[in-house]
């Protein structure tokens, strides 16, 4: 695991945490760029890159990839699961029941110690199955 790193506080690294707090879409970094120059306009983007990546480094927002090639952002690190759409491309949260059973029963003949997983579910979004 990197060490994290020391955080002073920005005024800008807040406005992406609020952004992000307010989404459910999981954002790109380009996307959170276009909405956080509202507020700070002569901001640039590899200050946002650069601050996703602290927040993210410090675990206290989460990076996202799946496969459309983009990194993703997230505002909520508890545990939870995501869908990606694979008509639209939307990345979403998914409302489900935990699973974290599955460490257990992939530590089951692993021998070494599973501390966590990920999971995306991929498909087609109920907005996309409605539009066929």
């Amino acid at each position: 695991m990197a060490e994290a790193k020391t955080m002073k506080y920005s005024r800008q690294r807040e406005a992406i945490l609020a952004f992000l707090k307010t989404r459910k879409d999981h954002p790109t970094a380009e996307v959170i760029y276009e909405n956080i120059r509202k507020e700070y306009p002569k901001i640039s983007l590899g200050t946002i890159y650069r601050n996703l990546a602290l927040l993210s480094e410090n675990g206290i927002i989460l990076k996202l990839s799946c496969d459309d090639g983009f990194e993703h952002y997230d505002g909520c690190t508890d545990t939870h699961y995501h869908f990606a759409c694979r008509r639209c491309k939307a990345l979403i949260d998914l409302e489900m029941d935990d699973i974290s059973f599955i460490n257990t029963l992939a530590e089951k003949n692993f021998g070494g110690d599973i501390d966590g997983h990920v999971a995306y579910f991929y498909g087609i979004c109920a907005e996309c199955k409605g539009a066929k």
